[in-house]
């Protein structure tokens, strides 16, 4: 399993790949990578980092998502019509795990390598996911959480959806972990937000005011936590808050205490990883099945580590 935790490690492997394939960064290879999103900056994030890749391997890159990550149907849209220009290969963040699997075998039978990134799909197809290993990172969201309330009490999970492979994990890893290691902690309530902070906020209120010894929430995406964040505001709450992703707004969170901390992945590192495995895969290189980019869990003690603020983003 290739494990890179950040940026950097991404580029150091770029002239050994770059070495491999040169004629194809000469003729300016086609990549259409169809993301969950465009909104957040986790998605920019990962936007940015793909563009670097291109620019390292010398590759031509397309990037685009819906508006919001509930819009199932748009992002098929636009899966669609990448495929009808028959780029030479595509990057895909599926936001329904089975949705897209009539489209991307249609991208299998014409011989375009698929690359899932961030949220894989059930299904052999992608050569590579380029991913968070969403399970552990959200069990050490568990563990943080547990720690903060002491081993005992009830929690509740806002998620962001229940059809992307990151939505699933992401709230399996923080409730089995519960249930496995923390038998005094209660979880009341699981909802689900979209990944929309207004929402969210909505879904937090109401979990608050439902469960008025509620400890802890955790929060599964940008848009997820930072609702979270918002609805304990609103209402006063000193409930603990754990989050994912990372942006502007949440630093500024944890920064000010309103979140106690959150799990960063590494967006840049996926979208540079992302080209570069369908570069590879162009090259006819064999790659792992999982690429892992890698996790952390900040609040305000480290986040000026150099470790850590190498994988945040604003």
């Amino acid at each position: 399993m290739l494990n890179r935790r950040s940026l950097i490690g991404a580029i150091s492997a770029v002239a050994i790949l770059a070495a491999s394939g040169p004629a194809l960064a000469q003729d300016q290879v086609d990549i259409a990578l169809i993301s969950k999103g465009f909104q957040h900056q986790f998605w920019q994030a990962v936007k940015a980092g793909a563009d670097q890749a291109a620019a390292d391997l010398g590759v031509s890159v397309t990037f685009e998502g819906p508006e919001s990550e509930s819009q199932v149907d748009r992002q098929m849209d636009m899966l669609a019509a990448a495929l009808s220009r028959e780029p030479d290969a595509i990057g895909f963040a599926a936001l329904d795990s089975q949705a897209a699997l009539p489209l991307l075998q249609q991208a299998n039978d014409a011989g375009i390598p698929i690359i899932a990134f961030d949220s894989g799909v059930d299904s052999d197809i992608p050569l590579a996911t380029a991913t968070t290993d969403n399970v552990a990172a959200a069990a050490l969201a568990a563990d943080v959480m547990a720690e903060k309330i002491g081993g005992e009490g009830k929690v509740a999970v806002v998620g962001h959806d229940q059809t992307s492979r990151t939505g699933i994990d992401r709230v399996e890893g923080f409730v089995n972990r519960m249930k496995e290691a923390y038998p005094n902690i209660e979880v009341v309530s699981i909802q689900y937000g979209g990944g929309d902070q207004l929402q969210s906020t909505e879904i937090t209120k109401s979990i608050l005011l439902a469960n008025p010894d509620l400890d802890g929430i955790f929060g599964s995406n940008e848009g997820s936590a930072i609702g979270v964040a918002n609805g304990k505001q609103e209402l006063g709450s000193d409930v603990v808050v754990i989050g994912f992703d990372s942006g502007a707004a949440q630093k500024s969170m944890i920064e000010n205490g309103v979140m106690a901390g959150a799990i960063t992945q590494n967006p840049v590192g996926i979208g540079y990883q992302t080209v570069q495995a369908a570069v590879a895969a162009l090259n006819g290189e064999d790659l792992p099945k999982v690429i892992d980019t890698g996790f952390y869990y900040y609040d305000a003690t480290n986040m000026d580590d150099p470790e850590i603020a190498a994988v945040l983003y604003d």
